[in-house]
């Protein structure tokens, strides 16, 4: 199959194997993508399904139709949460989308002590506007879920998932990378570690990141109290916008190197 446009939907634009297009995204498959009648495009939407659409022109504008479903396999073989401070200006931007195109499935932006930012609605929304586009160009199945920002008390009360990491700049932590091993391979022999299991059941894993300056020491105490472990991403001392994507290369390449 060549290369084709990719254009995320949601399930309420879909009806009868046709997609019922925003003006926007007629908009943006008309005039930026130059795409005509005829032309077909891959709809994605956001849950894992693909679809090979072919635009259709009618008096009320363009639409789509479903001719077949594409079946993919391009996300991480694990849940990963990233739980992020907010940084200061619109360095959450970027941890959005460059989150995205490592594979996160979902962002949960945590003000703390020494948060800056307070954001609105408008943020919220650029943020996730972000995220689908960004899950458009690395060809992602999903779009990860951007919720709503909380505190950092009530984010770690409210972790469900079982595997819980806080990134820490200093103090004697193990790395990332070596509690991966652990927490998801069995003992290896020999320099190369076994890939970890398939994902399912109770494979997933949140690592949260703080602001600028680092998270407080009863703020590490406190994600302690509820579960978390304490790890490091380096003898280095990352900015804010720049120890997310530290984190989750470190996920990727222990989860997709086999």
């Amino acid at each position: 199959m060549p290369q084709l446009q990719r254009l995320a939907v949601t399930a309420a634009q879909i009806c009868d194997r046709k997609i019922d297009l925003t003006r926007e995204q007629q908009h943006y498959l008309n005039r930026v993508l130059r795409l005509q009648a005829g032309d077909r495009f891959i709809a994605m939407d956001g849950r894992g399904h693909w679809w090979l659409a072919v635009l259709e022109a009618q008096e009320t504008g363009l639409i789509a139709s479903i001719t077949e479903e594409i079946a993919v396999n391009r996300e991480l073989p694990v849940e990963v949460t990233l739980m992020a401070a907010l940084p200061k200006g619109n360095g959450f931007d970027e941890v959005v989308r460059q989150a995205t195109e490592l594979g996160v499935a979902s962002i949960v932006p945590v003000t703390s002590d020494r948060t800056l930012l307070k954001p609105s609605d408008q943020k919220v929304d650029r943020w996730r506007r972000i995220a689908a586009e960004a899950a458009e160009q690395s060809e992602r199945q999903i779009v990860p879920t951007i919720l709503e920002p909380v505190s950092f008390e009530l984010a770690v009360k409210d972790c469900g998932q079982k595997y819980r990491f806080i990134c820490v700049a200093r103090g004697d932590n193990r790395h990332l990378s070596d509690c991966l091993i652990g927490s998801f391979a069995p003992p290896f022999v020999g320099a190369v570690p076994p890939c970890p299991p398939p994902a399912g059941g109770e494979l997933s894993i949140v690592i949260a990141v703080g602001p600028e300056g680092g998270w407080t020491e009863g703020e590490v105490k406190r994600a302690i109290e509820f579960g978390f472990e304490a790890v490091s991403l380096g003898s280095r001392i990352l900015r804010a916008v720049t120890a997310p994507i530290v984190a989750l290369s470190l996920v990727g390449a222990a989860f997709e190197k086999c």
